[in-house]
Formats: structure tokens, sequence, C-alpha cells
């Protein structure tokens, strides 16, 4: 029985916990008190959250209302990429905060190397948004994902379609 073993490398969000997360957030910020008359508030754009208060230390404090809300809801913060924060009207600020989806090439390539220099009997290759690793044995296969958990990567992965 030689056939080969496969399973998908993907980093996705799931966009309906997404907004679960910000409407808790939003529920937070309606009922704490150093937020009262505040001009804070979040709106999702896309694949983009932009965030707008009344300061840089307001905005730093609603960031980690939205973190907790994600990590409680089991999203990976790592899968957000921070703007830089500009000034906006009404003397509020803003920043963006770019939701990433797939695995962008530099980091397949990166995982790729990974994987090849473990010196585990499997190939993997990119497809598009994702990476599939295939080998006939599924202990290597099982390798690669805990080498992959312990990797310092700037995303977060999930293992899909394990065959």
């Amino acid at each position: 029985m030689a056939s080969e073993s496969s399973f998908d490398i993907v980093s996705k969000l799931d966009m309906q916990e997404m907004t679960n997360a910000i409407n808790q957030t939003e529920k937070e910020l309606a009922s704490r008190y150093d937020f009262k008359g505040s001009k804070s508030k979040l709106t999702l754009e896309k694949d983009t959250l932009v965030l707008i208060s009344d300061d840089e230390y307001k905005l730093g404090a609603l960031i980690e209302i939205l973190q907790a809300k994600m990590i409680k809801r089991g999203l990976p913060v790592k899968n957000i990429e921070y703007g830089s924060i500009e000034s906006a009207s009404l003397g509020t600020v803003r920043q963006r905060l770019k939701l990433k989806q797939g695995i962008d090439q530099d980091n397949a390539r990166k995982i790729n190397i990974l994987i090849r220099d473990s010196k585990l009997k499997v190939k993997s290759q990119i497809q598009g948004e994702q990476l599939r690793v295939t080998g006939k044995s599924r202990d290597d296969l099982q390798a690669v994902i805990q080498l992959l958990r312990k990797a310092d990567l700037s995303l977060d992965l999930q293992f899909t379609n394990m065959k």
C-alpha cells in the first residue's frame, strides 16, 4: 500500500467570527467609562478594519479590546497587519488594520524552505494562496505540521484536507 497522503496549509480568517468580535468590541466601547463621549469606532471595509479614536492612547486601548475579543473567539491576532497612525478629521486619529487572508509568496517560499530543510520525505508545492504537502508516511506529514507550528512565522497557519 504505497498510496500518497497529503494535506493543505492555509491561512484564513473566519469573517463571521471577525464580525462578531467587532460587534462585541463596539458593545464594550459603549459600556466602558473611559470611552464615554468618545468618537471611537470600528468599520470593516472588505479586508480592512478602520479604527478611529480621539487620540493615540484611546486607539491603543481600542486595539487591546479588539485583540482580546478576537482571542476569545479563537481568531488569530497574527493575521493582522497594522498600518500607520494618521490624523483624521475633528482632531481624531485613524489606523487601518489589514486582515491577511491566504499565504503570500514570500511566506510560502519560507515554508517551502523550512519543509525542505527538515530532511523529511515529503514534497510541498505552492498552489495559489495555499501549499499542498504530500508524502508516503502520515508520520512525516504529522512531523511537518509540528515543525510549522513551532516555526516563528508572521501569520497563523491552519492544516486542512488531510487525506
